[in-house]
C-alpha cells in the first residue's frame, strides 16, 4: 500500500515513529513497553531503525503499543497507516504460534461516546518483522484520540519496529477499459460443436487420466439463459455431446485452454447443458451431484456456474467471470465436480463476452410496462401550456447506514438526498444490542433510527436472529437448550416490543440457507416460531427470509428452488413469510443470470428485494457498469419491489473496491452512474393541451408538479403518480 508523500499534509502524525527518542510519546496499553535494540543474543535486530518497542506483562488481547493522536488526527480526513510488528515469546516462554496483531484506532467522541475503528490487521510470528496496513476515516468530533497495536493472546508480547500514519494520496482513477475489438456474443471456445477432429474432440483435453468421447443424445436449443444474451431463440444445437468417464477425482472433467481469447475486464457469460450418468460401485443411483463450470487463471479459480443435478437429466448450467488483475499466463476452462465414478456429460458450451449496452435498450422497454402509468392531465380550454416535474421516484431505494456515519455531515447529507429507505448495518444484530447476557442496549439503534424518521425514511430491520454459527456471540453458543429458549424469547419479546411500527420489514432468521444454529440447538419448529412470534408483536411488519448467493447461480446450496422449498416449508409450518430477500452480493452480474432467478422466484408470489446489493472491481467503469446492470434488472422486473445497497462510502463497506463516494466524499465513475439512473428514473415533460383540453404522457410511479399556464393565468399543482393498469386522470380547473 502507497504512503503518502514527505512533507505539507502527508507528513506521519506520528510522533517519534522509530523510538529515535526512546519511549517519548509512546505508552502501554494495559501493560508495560520496553525499548530494545535487540532480543535472543541478537536474533531478534530493528526491521528499520536502531531500536523497537516490546509490549510485555500482557494480561488481555487489548494490552499492546499506544500513542495518543488527538491533536494530529484530522476528521473526515483519509490516512493510511502502517505498522512494522513482531511477535515474541517472554523469557522462559513456549513457542509463539502465528496470530492476528491489529492496529486499532480508540476514540472517546466530544458527547461522551466509546469508538473503536479497525485499521488493519495481519497473521503475525515470531519469525519475523510484518508489515500491517491499512486506512482510517475519522468521522466524529473527539476529546480524545489513540492508536494501539494489539491483538494477540495474553503472555504473548508484542513488537512494533515503526508506526506510520499520513494522509492518503488519491492515485488517479483507471481509465475505462477498451472494448471496442470485443466480438459479443462470439463463444470463445474452440469446436464447441464437437464436429472437428477424427474424434470429434479437437481443442479439448481430458483434465486428469479420465476419458473424453463425443455421442449424440443432448439437446438440440440453447440453454434459455444464453438464448436471453444472444437473442437466438430458435438457434439449434447439432445434439452432441462430451461423455467424460473413468473419473477417479472429482476435479476431472473436459477441459480447454483460452488464455489468448480473454480480454482483460470484459464480463463472459457461462452456458451449458450438463448431467451425469452412471452407477455407484454398489449399483444404487448417484446422489444429487454438484456440477461446476471453473476458470482456472493461473493459480486462481474463478466460479463459472453451479448446479445441482438430482437425476440423470440435462440441467441448464450459467454463471459469469472477469478476469481482472493483468494478464495470465495460462487461463482454462473445465467442468469438474461430481463424485469419483460418475459420468460426466456437457453440450453447447459457451463462453462469450456481454454486450451490457444491448441489454439496456432491452430493459428500458421492460421498465417503460412495469414502472410507468399513463396520464391524462385535462385542462378547462384549449391550447394551455403544460408543464411536468417528477419531483421523487416511489421505488424504494435504500442504503446501510452505520452509527459512526451520522457523525459525517457530508456521509448524511448524500445518504438523505439519494436514498428513501436505510438498513443498519450491525446496530440492529443481536451480537451489537446485547454482546454480554443482560447487557442490552438499542442507543446506537435508536439514534439511527430518529435520524431516518427525521428524513422521512422507512427501515428495514436487519435482522432478529442470525441463523450462521459464527455471527451468534459467544454467551448464546454457551446456553443450555431450556437457557437458549428464554433468551431467543427474550430477544424477540424485547426488540419488537420496543419498536413496534418502527420498522416497515424485518429479516426473521438471516442465512438460513447457509447455517443452522437455532434450528440445530431448538428443533426444526423454532424457524417458523420466530416468524410466528414476530407477527404476533409487530402485525404490520412484513416479515423476509434473506440470503446471498441465491441470484448468482453460483452456490448449490443456495439455488432458487431450495430457497423456493424453503420458504414453502417455512409457510407449510404457518410463517407469515411476507417476502423474499436477495442480498446480492454479487460478482459480474449478467442479466439473464439474474433476471433467470428473478423469474423463478416470482412464483411464490411474494415481493422480491435486493436487501444488500453491492459490486466490486478495482476499475471505476467496470463497477458503475455492474451496478447498472443489477439496478436495471431490479427496476426492470415486475416482482421486484425494492433495493438496498449495503453502503457506498469508502472504508465502509463489505467489500474492497465497491464503494461509490471515497472516504472524503468525492463521487466516483459508479456513484456518477447512480445519480445518472435516479435522473432517467424521473419523468420530465411538456408541451401543450390538444384540442380537447386534454395533455397526455406516461410517467413513472411517484410525486409530481404540474404547472398550468393560459391566458388567465397560471396553476401548479401535486400528484402522484401510483401503479395501476388504468390512465390516470388528473383534472386541472
Amino acid at each position: 500500500m502507497a504512503i503518502g508523500g514527505d512533507g505539507g499534509a502527508g507528513d506521519n502524525i506520528i510522533l517519534n515513529p522509530e523510538f529515535d527518542d526512546g519511549l517519548d510519546n509512546w505508552s502501554g496499553s494495559g501493560c508495560k513497553i520496553e525499548l530494545h535494540d535487540s532480543l535472543d543474543d541478537g536474533k531478534v535486530l530493528p526491521a528499520n531503525g536502531k531500536y523497537f518497542v516490546a509490549a510485555t506483562g500482557r494480561t488481555d488481547t487489548w494490552n499492546g503499543v499506544q500513542q495518543d493522536v488527538t491533536a494530529r488526527l484530522q476528521r473526515k480526513r483519509l490516512y493510511e497507516a502502517t505498522a512494522t510488528v513482531r511477535l515474541h515469546a517472554p523469557a522462559g516462554g513456549a513457542a509463539v504460534a502465528p496470530c492476528e496483531v491489529r492496529a486499532t484506532l480508540g476514540v472517546q467522541t466530544a458527547d461522551g461516546r466509546q469508538q473503536y475503528l479497525g485499521i488493519g490487521k495481519s497473521q503475525v510470528s515470531d519469525k519475523e518483522w510484518v508489515q500491517l496496513q491499512g486506512k482510517i476515516l475519522l468521522n466524529s468530533t473527539v476529546a480524545k484520540a489513540a492508536i494501539y497495536v494489539e491483538g494477540p493472546a495474553a503472555g504473548v508480547d508484542v513488537l512494533l519496529d515503526s508506526l506510520v500514519v499520513k494522509h492518503a494520496q488519491k492515485a488517479p482513477p483507471a481509465p475505462a477499459p477498451d472494448f471496442e475489438k470485443l466480438e459479443y456474443g462470439a463463444n470463445i471456445l474452440q469446436n464447441c460443436n464437437l464436429d472437428d477432429g477424427v474424434d470429434g474432440l479437437s481443442g479439448w483435453f481430458p483434465l486428469g487420466p479420465c476419458t473424453l468421447s463425443v455421442h449424440d443424445g443432448a439437446p438440440r436449443v440453447l440453454p434459455p439463459m444464453a438464448q436471453e444474451s444472444l437473442a437466438l431463440d430458435d438457434e439449434p444445437l447439432n445434439g452432441k455431446h462430451i461423455h467424460c468417464t473413468n473419473r477417479t477425482q472429482t476435479w476431472m472433467g473436459p477441459a480447454q485452454i483460452i488464455t489468448d481469447k480473454l480480454t482483460l475486464y470484459a464480463t463472459y457469460q457461462v452456458s451449458a447443458w450438463v448431467r451425469v450418468g452412471g452407477a455407484q460401485a454398489s449399483g444404487a443411483p448417484a446422489p444429487p451431484q454438484n456440477i461446476n463450470i471453473a476458470v482456472a487463471v493461473d493459480s486462481q479459480w474463478l466460479n463459472g456456474g453451479q448446479v445441482l443435478a438430482r437425476d440423470e437429466r440435462w440441467y441448464e448450467v450459467g454463471g459469469a467471470f472477469r478476469v481482472e488483475a493483468k494478464p495470465a499466463t495460462r487461463v482454462m476452462v473445465y467442468v469438474q465436480g461430481p463424485d469419483a465414478g460418475v459420468d460426466l456429460m456437457v453440450a453447447g458450451l459457451q463462453v462469450f463476452p456481454v454486450d451490457r449496452k444491448a441489454r439496456v435498450k432491452h430493459l428500458r422497454r421492460l421498465t417503460d410496462k412495469v414502472r410507468k402509468r399513463d396520464v391524462v392531465v385535462k385542462v378547462t380550454g384549449g391550447g394551455a401550456e403544460v408543464r411536468v416535474h417528477q419531483v421523487s421516484n416511489n421505488f424504494p431505494l435504500g442504503a446501510c447506514i452505520m452509527r459512526t456515519n451520522m457523525d459525517n455531515e457530508d456521509f448524511v447529507d448524500f445518504f438523505t438526498k439519494n436514498f428513501n429507505w436505510a438498513v443498519f448495518g450491525n446496530e440492529l444484530k443481536w451480537y451489537w444490542t446485547e454482546p454480554q447476557r443482560g447487557q442490552v442496549n438499542y442507543g446506537d439503534a435508536d439514534d439511527l433510527l430518529r435520524l431516518c424518521s427525521d428524513h422521512g425514511m422507512s427501515v428495514r430491520g436487519h435482522c432478529i436472529f442470525w441463523e450462521v454459527d459464527n455471527a451468534v456471540q459467544q454467551w448464546v453458543k454457551t446456553l443450555s437448550t431450556d437457557d437458549l429458549s428464554a433468551a431467543v424469547k427474550s430477544r424477540i419479546d424485547g426488540l419488537l416490543t420496543r419498536y413496534k411500527g418502527k420498522f416497515k420489514h424485518y429479516d426473521v432468521n438471516n442465512e438460513m440457507l447457509h447455517g443452522s444454529f437455532y434450528q440445530d440447538k431448538l428443533g426444526k419448529g423454532i424457524r417458523a416460531a420466530m416468524f410466528k412470534t414476530a407477527s404476533e408483536l409487530d402485525p404490520d411488519a412484513l416479515l423476509f427470509v434473506n440470503d446471498y448467493n441465491v441470484e448468482s447461480m453460483c452456490d448449490v446450496r443456495a439455488t432458487p428452488e431450495a430457497y423456493i422449498q424453503q420458504i414453502i416449508g417455512l409457510q407449510e409450518q404457518g410463517a407469515p413469510v411476507g417476502g423474499v430477500g436477495l442480498q446480492g452480493h454479487v460478482s459480474n452480474p449478467v442479466g439473464p443470470v439474474i433476471r433467470s432467478v428473478l423469474d423463478r422466484l416470482a412464483v411464490l408470489g411474494l415481493p422480491l428485494w435486493f436487501t444488500e446489493v453491492d459490486v466490486s472491481s478495482a476499475n471505476e467503469h467496470v463497477r458503475a457498469d455492474d451496478l447498472e446492470v443489477m439496478l436495471r434488472e431490479a427496476y426492470a422486473h415486475p416482482a421486484v419491489e425494492g433495493v438496498m445497497l449495503w453502503g457506498f462510502w469508502e472504508l465502509f463497506m463489505s467489500r474492497d473496491d465497491a464503494h461509490l463516494v471515497d472516504a472524503e466524499g468525492e463521487i466516483n465513475e459508479a456513484g456518477r452512474r447512480l445519480l445518472q439512473l435516479k435522473r432517467e428514473w424521473l419523468t420530465r415533460t411538456h408541451g401543450h393541451a390538444d384540442d380537447n383540453g386534454e395533455f397526455k404522457f406516461r410517467g413513472h410511479h411517484g410525486q409530481y408538479q404540474i404547472d398550468v399556464t393560459t391566458p388567465t393565468g397560471k396553476v401548479s399543482q401535486t400528484f402522484t403518480v401510483d401503479k395501476g393498469d388504468a390512465p390516470l386522470v388528473l383534472n386541472i380547473e
